[in-house]
Order: C-alpha cells, then structure tokens, then sequence
C-alpha cells in the first residue's frame, strides 16, 4: 500500500497495463509519457535549483552566489512571510516575521542587492511569490533593466499560482476575482515584454505537503492550469504561445514508484487535455515540463541525517521520471532554515545522482516495466476522474472557492494519519526503530535577530532618499488602473522603478480590491 493508499500488487505481469503499448509513444513525441526530451538528459541535465533566502537581501546574495560557485546551475528564491502577503519590513504585522523563512524585499533597492554580481542574462531564477507576483516580477524587470539585461534574455519563473494558496497554503491578499486578474496579467505582460520568462508554475507541491494523495496532486494541479490557460486564451492569446510558458511544480514524496508513474501520468494527461480542451496544434506547447522539489512533510527531526536517505531517493524518482529542474531539501529543514554546510550536502545529492549514478545516460530507463506502466495508468485515469469533479463544479476557482478541493485535502491528510498512528505507515526512527534518548546532533541554523531591525531601518532609509511625490504619484496610477480595468503590469513597473515600495503598492491594490477572508 503507497503513502496514497494505492494497492500494490505483488506480482505485475506483461498483460497488466492494457494501454501501455498504445500510449506510451517515444521521448519527445506526444503524449510525452517518456519525457519531454527525444535524447533526454543526454541533450541537458536537469537544472539544479536549490531554494534558498533568509535575512536581508545582503545575507542571501551571499548564499546565491556560494551555491552557484559550488554548481548550482539555477537560483530559486524564498520570500519572507511578510513580502509574500504585501507588507514592508518596518509595517506592525511585519514584526517577528522578517527574514524568517524567506528574504525580505521591501523595495527596488533590496531587489538589487538581492541580485548583485549576479548577471541576469546568464542565470535562470525562479521566485516562489505568489499574492505579489506581479511586483516582484517588476522588481525582477526593473533589475534586469539596471544590468542592461536585454528582455528577452531574462529567463526564470514566477509561482504566480494563486489558487493553490487558497487550497493549502494560505498566502493571499485579494479576493480569487481580482487574484485571478493580476496572475493573468503577469501571464499575459510577460507573453509581450519577457518571452523566455514563465509567467506561472502551477503548484501541486503544496497541496500534496498539506496531505492530498498523488492522483490529486495532478488532478487538481492541471485543474488549476486548465484554469490559467483559460484566463490567459480569453484574453485573446493563442493557446500555442501561452502553454509552452505554462511550467508546474510537483513533490517528489516518499513512494518510490508512484512518484515515477505520477510524473509520466502528468505529462501525458496535460498534453491530451491540451488537444481536447484548446485545440492545441503545437507538440511544444503540450509538453509538460516541471521543476520537483523533495517532500518537506517527509522529513523528521528524530535522527536528521536519516533525511538524507529520504531526499535521496525521493530526487531520484523525480529525475527518473523526468523532472526539468530540481530542488533537494536539506537533512535540517524539519528544525528550521538549512545551514550552508547542509545547504551544500543537498547540492552534492543531486550532483552525485547527476554525474556518478548512471541513470541520466538513458531516457526513461523505467519506461516499459509493467509495474510503472500499470501505475502511470492508474495515476492517469483517477487523476482525469478528480479533474472532472472539479469541472462540475465550474472549474478549479469555483471548486476552491466552494471549499471542495481543501476538504478533500484534509480527508486524504486524516486518513494517512489514522495509518500513520496506527503504525501502518511505517517512518523510520519514529514510529519504528526509535532509538530511546536519541538526540538531535544537528545544530539548527540562526538568523541574527539583528538582521530584522537593520531591514526595518533599510526600508526607512530607502524611503527618506526617493522622490516621495514621484512614488506616490504612481501607487495613485496603480489605484486608478486596479479601479478602470487594464493590465496593471506597466503602472506596477512604473512604480517600483519610481522605488515604492511592495507594502505601498499592495496597499494601493487592497484599497480597490478589498482582502479576502476565509470562511
């Protein structure tokens, strides 16, 4: 039985996966069962992208640039809670949250620090930031600017996914109407003015943290971006120059071989969903690509460095079925932010799995076994089952906002602790083989809680050296564009090159929006 309570039969037979044959198709041909890549990694490893932020913009900087020096081939940016719910550093709500799990960005200024020595045109970042994704994406622009970064040379990726915040994660701002507005006009921006730029990862990573079994990770994750796919071709753009922009990010958990099968059931459900729904012409528009993350749920503070067993064959699974870019959590994150000798022990994870394993010399090595075929089926089939109960409810906004997809999370994240409880579950080192008076003989890591009073006085000093008139000025045009209708991309740029900072605009936006309550 799999952590998503999927039967697993002893024996698996050539005759079991009845569609395998059928469906499976070659690497780089539609459905893309076997990848997206004819040559796979052969043609190009997978990004190695290890999310990482904390403190003030300095402190990060010099963790980037450590992690790119050691082969890091890709930044992934974490936000403090307070950038990700559009409040400056130095706001009431701030206080005990800046720089926790997350940099902090309050401004322009802070943006380029973030990024400095780092050259944009040759580094793909992406920004975990979802209720404020349109600023930072700005600030990213306006960064990229200053550098002389030509714009169709910036390359990375915006969360911008804000249903899943609604779902299970809990960072939004503004009702789901106006929320749905913004993410579709970052998509649509950046489709004119960043055309290597992803303009959403739709996230099912979260929702599987939260407790969702592996079907409803895609069922609910291509739901969501049927949805921005939806918004994005009603605006008028063409489904094939949207979609291959369109990226997904995915958890790579604990069963080995559900994991292997989800990520081939994904591919090939997203690229016939595309035909089906949209009349997508372009194979490159109907290839899934995702960046995976290892399963932070899966880790224990009992004997840590156990964790680094379980992040190690939770990345393999997402590189054997195929991931295009990937992050590996560090042995510590069950105490806290990783420090930078685990930081680079998780690094080493990827690089070994890389260079010395021998798996990348191969496409889809596993594509064929009658075990992994007949789970990439049973993936596919239930997942399309969850896709159509979300349709009945109007689509995946309406099935959030009517509460169902979170019900359903907590349902499957219940049943797996009754297992869990129970024993049937089995984790290692808690509920069995514990070690009585075993310790935790890892050192968390410590942010200097200086760090927070030096953001506040950042974010002070950034506003007593603008042009307050001139910044004020643009939060107004941000207010009247929100108000009229019209993409709000060009007024937020405008904004923030003007140095308002992320808490003025979001306020600005909150004054025509509103916020938005749960339950």
């Amino acid at each position: 039985m799999t952590r998503s309570r999927r039967p697993l039969r002893p024996l698996y037979r050539p005759d079991d996966p009845p569609r395998a044959e059928r469906d499976i198709g070659r690497p780089g041909e539609f459905p893309f069962t076997r990848g997206v890549r004819r040559g796979g990694y052969r043609e190009r490893l997978w990004t190695m992208r290890q999310y990482a932020g904390y403190a003030g913009a300095a402190a990060s900087n010099r963790r980037y640039r450590a992690l790119l020096e050691q082969g890091q081939t890709g930044l992934s940016v974490a936000f403090d809670l307070p950038t990700q719910i559009g409040y400056d550093s130095d706001h009431p709500f701030a206080a005990g949250e800046v720089g926790r799990v997350g940099v902090a960005i309050d401004s322009l200024d802070d943006m380029e620090t973030l990024f400095s020595g780092i050259p944009l045109d040759r580094v793909s970042t992406s920004m975990t930031i979802n209720a404020t994704a349109a600023i930072l994406v700005a600030l990213y622009a306006a960064v990229a600017r200053r550098q002389g970064t030509p714009p169709e040379r910036i390359a990375g990726t915006v969360q911008n996914d804000i249903l899943k915040e609604y779902a299970a994660r809990g960072t939004w701002i503004f009702p789901p109407g106006p929320s749905m507005r913004l993410a579709g006009d970052v998509i649509e921006w950046c489709r004119r003015e960043l055309p290597r730029f992803n303009p959403v990862s739709v996230s099912g990573y979260h929702m599987r943290e939260a407790g969702c079994t592996a079907a409803q990770e895609v069922g609910f994750t291509l739901a969501a971006g049927l949805a921005y796919v939806g918004e994005a071709v009603a605006r008028g753009l063409d489904v094939d120059h949207v979609a291959p922009r369109v990226s997904f990010f995915f958890n790579a958990h604990r069963d080995f071989l559900e994991e292997i099968a989800k990520f081939r059931a994904a591919r090939r459900l997203w690229a016939r969903l595309l035909r089906e729904r949209f009349g997508s012409a372009s194979p490159r528009a109907q290839m899934l690509r995702f960046h995976a993350q290892t399963a932070g749920s899966t880790l224990t503070a009992a004997e840590p460095e156990v964790n680094v067993v379980r992040t190690t064959l939770e990345a393999l699974a997402a590189v054997l079925g195929g991931t295009q870019s990937l992050h590996t959590n560090a042995l510590d994150e069950a105490l806290g932010l990783p420090t930078s000798d685990t930081a680079r022990l998780a690094l080493r994870t990827q690089q070994v799995i890389a260079f010395e394993s021998g798996v990348a010399a191969t496409t889809d090595p596993l594509g064929g076994s009658w075990a992994v075929e007949a789970l990439t089926d049973e993936l596919e089939a239930e997942a399309e089952a969850w896709i159509t109960q979300v349709d009945r409810l109007g689509g995946a906004a309406a099935a959030v906002e009517s509460g169902f997809v979170q019900a359903r999370i907590q349902e499957a994240a219940y049943a797996y602790q009754q297992d869990r409880d129970a024993g049937r579950e089995v984790v290692v080192g808690v509920n069995r083989f514990a070690r009585e008076g075993a310790g935790t003989p890892v050192e968390p890591f410590a942010i200097d809680p200086a760090e927070e009073a030096a953001q506040v006085e950042a974010v002070r000093r950034a506003r007593a050296s603008r042009d307050g008139v001139a910044a004020e000025a643009a939060v107004v045009e941000v207010r009247r564009v929100a108000a009229a209708g019209g993409n709000l991309m060009p007024p937020i740029l405008e904004a923030v090159e003007r140095r308002a900072t992320v808490g003025e605009i979001s306020d600005g936006l909150r004054a025509v929006f509103g916020e938005h309550r749960d339950g």
